[in-house]
This record gives C-alpha cells, sequence and structure tokens, in this order.
C-alpha cells in the first residue's frame, strides 16, 4: 500500500467510490461471459446446498444470482453499502454483509467454495497475499476458488472507472498464477479473455481466471 494512504483511509476511498459507479456498473460493464464460466466451472463441483462465499459481490449480477439459482447458500461480501443494496435487490436470497475479505476469520465460518472475480484488484498486492490466505482458512480442505483480475503490472495504481479515481492492482499472467499458488492452491484451468467494455470511457482489456482448489498440505 502506498505509504500515504492508511488502511482505513484506503477502504474508505475505494468503498466510495463503488458507491458513486453503483447504479451504472452493470450497464458499463455488461459481458461477463468469462465471469460466467468461471462460476459455472466451480458449480460443476459442488453438492447441492453447498456453501459459498462471493467476495466482492457487488450488485449481485452475475455471480450472487448464478450460484444461488444452481441451490448454493451464498454468502457475499462487500465494502460498499450502495453496491450491497443493489445486491439485495437482486438476490435477496443470499446473506449479504458489509466485509471486508481482508478482515475474514472464523466468525464467518467454512466454504466449499469462494469466488473473488475482480474484487481483489482493489487492495494493494500485500493484502492480496493476506487475503488469498484468509480464504484458504476459510476453505474445506479440498475447497474450490475462482479469481478473475484484469491482466496488468501495477500494485494500487490510480486509475479512473466510469469517470471515478479508484485504485487498482494487477498482475501478469504468470505472476498471477504463482501468487495464487504460493498461497496454497493449485491451480486447474486458466481462461485469458480480451474484453471490450460497452463504454468508450473505458479501455480493452484482457482478463485473467483462475480455476483452483485448496491444497491440503
Amino acid at each position: 500500500m502506498s505509504a500515504e494512504c492508511s488502511r482505513p483511509s484506503h477502504r474508505a476511498a475505494q468503498a466510495e467510490a463503488f458507491d458513486r459507479i453503483g447504479e451504472r456498473y452493470d450497464e458499463a460493464f455488461p459481458y461477463k461471459g468469462g465471469q460466467i464460466a468461471s462460476a459455472e466451472w466451480v458449480l460443476r463441483r459442488l453438492r447441492p446446498g453447498a456453501r459459498v462465499l462471493d467476495v466482492g459481490c457487488g450488485t449481485g449480477l452475475p455471480t450472487a444470482r448464478q450460484l444461488t439459482d444452481a441451490g448454493c447458500e451464498v454468502i457475499g461480501i462487500d465494502i460498499s453499502p450502495v453496491m450491497l443494496d443493489l445486491a439485495s435487490k437482486h438476490v435477496p436470497e443470499a446473506d449479504l454483509r458489509l466485509m471486508d475479505v481482508v478482515e475474514l476469520d472464523g466468525r464467518i465460518g467454512r466454504f466449499d467454495a469462494v469466488v473473488a472475480f475482480f474484487s481483489l484488484s482493489m487492495l494493494p498486492r500485500d493484502e492480496i497475499m493476506l487475503s488469498l490466505l484468509r480464504i484458504h482458512e476459510r476453505l474445506v480442505p479440498g475447497g474450490w476458488l475462482a479469481v478473475g483480475m484484469v491482466e496488468m503490472d501495477v500494485d494500487d495504481a490510480p486509475v479512473r472507472v466510469l469517470g471515478t479515481p479508484l485504485r487498482l492492482t494487477g498482475y501478469a499472467r504468470a505472476a498471477l498464477r504463482a501468487v495464487v499458488e504460493e498461497a496454497g492452491f493449485s491451480v486447474r484451468e486458466q481462461m485469458d479473455l480480451a474484453y471490450i467494455p460497452a463504454t468508450d470511457e473505458e479501455p480493452l482489456e484482457m482478463q485473467l481466471f483462475l480455476n483452483c482448489r485448496r491444497n491440503t498440505f
């Protein structure tokens, strides 16, 4: 994390940005085929009623809705109250909580699977590793993890999304794989997809999806 930005102020700024983006997010980023496919990969490995954590659930679309429709018990966490309010309308069946993935602990219980689509990008790299380790602790042995991030070699860099200032982190694809493996996961499948946003305000990007299993050793 940048020296001038403490953890509480960093979180508050990121949450405020997503509060502002809120209603426009799904309209600006409507093409979520890779995210849907990655979640489906996880679902094919779960029993009915599996407990799944959606990290950075946002508006609840498409992932929390997809998981709930498949019969999973879904817990969604996000740092943005506005996003959670939208998610409560889209996925009223889900258990939605105002929570930071960095603060995951035993009180939330254990999960059969965790999905984190683009939410880890909101953290600096040291907190991404911490979050992956926390996720590892909350997964049952042999549990499943799906991660989605935009490919870019930056750490907590300032950007603008829909005209709103944010800080984003990314990795080159080999580096992201190495980080996930270092945190105790085996990568079973990787998808690299070019993504064209619906608005000219946002640039073409390469999205990386890693479908993983928690190591038991």
